[in-house]
């Protein structure tokens, strides 16, 4: 039987070799997408790993103001406040009464010791003097008369002519004319006296202050208001007060000889007014407020302080020489102690320091070396280790800080707390 051909027009009679074409073409398709994708990403892999890596920032630079450690003495100072004490003040009152006749003083005049500042009508107390002289002269002429007879009687006696009650009698006339002239005496004295009362004058030097009294008016005798008030202002004094705690050093300073020098500032502590020394401290604490008084003495020669002034006073007790100085604004506090940022090799170190003593805007201290510059300013970034550029003082500049000369035995600096 002949072979059977198939027709190409059957559908189900197709070449095995058609079914098979379509996969490899798609295998085809894929690996050549994956061999692209392959080599874009070598590309892209290439490109990022040839870029240049960015170098790292460098750490910032704290733009700070700096000042040197400096050497030099310190003087250390107990401030108080204090008032103004006239050394004397008077209020002159006339001892005895009557009609201001005279007023010999201007009102803030400058008196001494014995000047005539009024004068009282002295008529009727020179009367009652004249009164005590005249009773006293009388008495006299009776005790001379009576120490004659006396002497008579003595006489007498001795040749028995009068009986001894007539002498005992005559004796005790002398006795009481005797009395009587010491009365008169007295009498006298306190005439005088109130003769010079009339005459006012100056107990000591000093200035006088506002006139209370006119000539013509009748002022009574020891008055509560009085003429005028005298107070001594040249010297004066400044009593202020210190802490018991500084009794034991000033005590020690004045046991030594050493004058202790006082100044006395005016409210506002800008200005100097008088500069004295100082006397004494008081005899007890105050046990309410912990303190003492104490008294200073100022020349005043030119009226500088007024009495019952408000001053404050600064009391030098002791100088610190030849010690390391640094400006107040470089020191810093935390919970532990003080410390300072020392530029070095354009970094700031944090150093501990002790405080001895500060006075105004600048302390001694121990713990860094004379020489060193100190972070004055800029401290809000500034940490240990920070590099730092100090700013120029004219304009803003910076300029590279100085390295500082290694401190010699300079104790380990604690971070901040």
């Amino acid at each position: 039987m002949p072979p059977t051909s198939l027709t190409p027009t059957d559908p189900l009679q197709t070449p095995a070799t058609t079914f098979d074409s379509s996969p490899r073409r798609r295998s085809w398709l894929i690996s050549v997408v994956a061999i692209v994708a392959l080599l874009l990403i070598g590309w892209w892999l290439y490109s990022w790993l040839s870029k240049p890596k960015p170098k790292p920032s460098a750490p910032p630079v704290t733009q700070v103001a700096a000042a040197p450690v400096t050497r030099g003495d310190l003087d250390v100072y107990l401030d108080a406040l204090g008032t103004v004490t006239p050394v004397y003040t008077a209020t002159i009152v006339s001892r005895v009464a009557g009609e201001v006749t005279e007023v010999h003083f201007k009102e803030g005049q400058m008196v001494k010791k014995g000047d005539l500042l009024a004068v009282i009508d002295p008529r009727p107390y020179v009367a009652v003097l004249v009164q005590a002289q005249g009773q006293i002269a009388r008495d006299e002429a009776a005790l001379k008369n009576a120490r004659i007879d006396l002497l008579r009687y003595q006489n007498a006696f001795r040749e028995h002519a009068i009986p001894q009650q007539t002498l005992a009698t005559q004796q005790a006339t002398v006795d009481q004319d005797e009395a009587t002239l010491k009365l008169d005496q007295g009498n006298l004295a306190a005439a005088q006296v109130n003769v010079d009362y009339t005459r006012i004058i100056a107990p000591f030097d000093g200035r006088v202050g506002l006139r209370n009294i006119d000539p013509g008016n009748v002022v009574p005798a020891n008055g509560t208001s009085g003429l005028c008030v005298i107070a001594q202002i040249q010297p004066i004094t400044v009593i202020f007060t210190i802490a018991e705690d500084d009794i034991a050093e000033v005590t020690q300073q004045m046991a030594s000889g050493r004058k202790l020098r006082v100044q006395a500032l005016d409210r506002t502590k800008q200005h100097k007014l008088a500069e004295g020394t100082l006397i004494t401290l008081d005899n007890e604490v105050n046990t309410t407020t912990g303190t003492v008084r104490a008294r200073a003495t100022f020349a005043n020669d030119k009226s500088q302080l007024f009495p019952n002034q408000f001053v404050n006073a600064r009391l030098l007790v002791r100088t610190l020489n030849q010690v390391a100085l640094v400006p107040q604004a470089a020191i810093q506090h935390n919970n532990d102690a003080a410390f300072v940022y020392v530029i070095d090799n354009g970094k700031a170190q944090l150093r501990n320091i002790t405080i001895l003593a500060t006075e105004a805007e600048t302390s001694a201290v121990t713990g860094v070396t004379v020489g060193e510059q100190l972070v004055t300013d800029g401290f809000d970034k500034l940490q240990n280790g920070s590099k730092v550029a100090v700013r120029s003082a004219a304009a803003g500049e910076t300029k590279p800080p100085e390295t500082a000369p290694a401190p010699s035995g300079a104790p380990g600096a604690k971070p901040a707390g």
